[in-house]
């Protein structure tokens, strides 16, 4: 058995969040998200899981061959690296003795379950906080544990349709277009994981736990670019543009010879550098330089433009523009982010091992610190830590292991 496949360790080095104790009642994105992010940075998370089934997203696939299996999921393998998992049904009023026994020492608990769930079962904030009087606890929901709306349920299409991102996404005569990744959710998580961090810190300045309220539908309006202060300032409304840059040429997608590229011509000043790039000295003309004639000649401009494109590869036009200081991008397919060097030599795309689903590339964090080495560790079997983590509490509460597993509450 490899190094990776080793039962998961508490972080062999320090590392920026080393010492902070997590317990994570997430399904799914938001809350795995989240914590995720906190393991990375070597906090000792703690995952609890439903007994026999686990998280939901370990039936979600792909995947390997196509043949669900819980502990190949590869949703579940990223969302969960570096945590560890125990089975505990916090139905049973045995397995609340047990939460309750667990969160006595631990700094921060994450969870996304519907709001009032845990109220219902008395482990809401205001009875953890009383038995540990400085946690912190981040909820995570659709629309917030407060408000009319709070009971409604909703997915990642319905976050972009309330937030207001699908009404800008598409061709202006079109209809308004569902953006593909679950934007939302990791969005949200990383805004818990600020949030949380931020509880802690205020925690440790005052002696005072929080309960922090994250909302996905608010999360979702808040990245709506400038559309809502341009319709509060002027009563205009942000449309959809499609794959151009609200109208402008020169600033959008374009096929190129192996796929397609994001073009930014830029500001004026910048113009010449189009005309040097595509070596089109049509292009230098006058009557394009300004962005208001851009937009009148928009075809024309494309026309020239289109040889050029055609007979390059992405990468390389890639390269070339940013040579000359021009903001292109290559849209880049998952098969480039995996081989794409620049991302290799930082480190970012860590191989980890697990017993049941192989070897992969995962993707790591979207930042680093100086000295810091990032907590790489496979995501956990279902329970594999009930024995680490359970049974010194089920002494403690002299309670019958065997008993527990009958009754399914671990």
């Amino acid at each position: 058995m490899s190094e990776n496949d080793s039962t998961i360790q508490n972080t062999p080095e320090p590392n920026l969040l080393s010492g902070m104790s997590v317990i994570e009642l997430g399904d799914e994105i938001s809350a795995a998200y989240c914590t995720k992010i906190m393991a990375y940075l070597g906090a000792d998370v703690l995952k609890i899981e439903k007994p026999l089934v686990g998280d939901s997203a370990r039936s979600v696939g792909p995947f390997p061959g196509n043949a669900p299996n819980i502990e190949k999921s590869a949703l579940f393998l990223y969302l969960n690296t570096g945590k560890k998992s125990i089975t505990l049904n916090l139905e049973s009023s045995s397995g609340q003795k047990i939460f309750k026994s667990l969160i006595e020492q631990v700094d921060l608990v994450v969870e996304n379950l519907p709001p009032g769930k845990l109220e219902s079962l008395n482990l809401g904030y205001n009875h953890l906080s009383s038995i540990n009087p400085d946690i912190v606890v981040t909820s995570v929901s659709d629309f917030g544990q407060t408000g009319p709306y709070k009971n409604y349920k909703a997915t990642p299409l319905q976050h972009y349709a309330f937030g207001g991102l699908m009404y800008i996404t598409g061709l202006p005569d079109r209809e308004p277009l569902q953006m593909k990744p679950r934007l939302p959710e990791y969005g949200v998580a990383q805004n818990a994981f600020v949030a949380s961090l931020s509880a802690l810190w205020y925690r440790d300045s005052t002696g005072i736990g929080q309960h922090v309220d994250i909302s996905t539908a608010e999360y979702s309006a808040s990245i709506l670019e400038n559309g809502l202060s341009m319709y509060s300032y002027t009563g205009n409304k942000l449309g959809r543009s499609g794959n151009k840059g609200y109208g402008r040429a020169a600033w959008g997608i374009y096929p190129c010879k192996d796929g397609f590229v994001g073009v930014i011509a830029g500001p004026e000043h910048r113009w010449s550098a189009m005309a040097e790039l595509m070596d089109e000295p049509r292009l230098a003309d006058r009557k394009f330089t300004e962005r208001s004639g851009r937009r009148i000649y928009a075809d024309e401009i494309e026309t020239l433009m289109e040889p050029w494109l055609m007979s390059h590869n992405k990468q390389e036009i890639f390269e070339q523009a940013q040579k000359l200081g021009l903001a292109f991008a290559f849209v880049a397919t998952p098969e480039d982010i995996l081989n794409w060097k620049h991302l290799d030599d930082r480190g970012y795309l860590p191989e980890i091992s697990h017993p049941d689903a192989g070897s992969y590339k995962y993707a790591g964090a979207a930042f680093q610190a100086e000295g810091i080495e990032p907590y790489w560790q496979r995501a956990p079997i279902l329970g594999e830590h009930n024995d680490e983590v359970l049974l010194p509490v089920i002494e403690s509460l002299e309670m019958d292991i065997q008993d527990l597993k009958l009754e399914e509450t671990i």
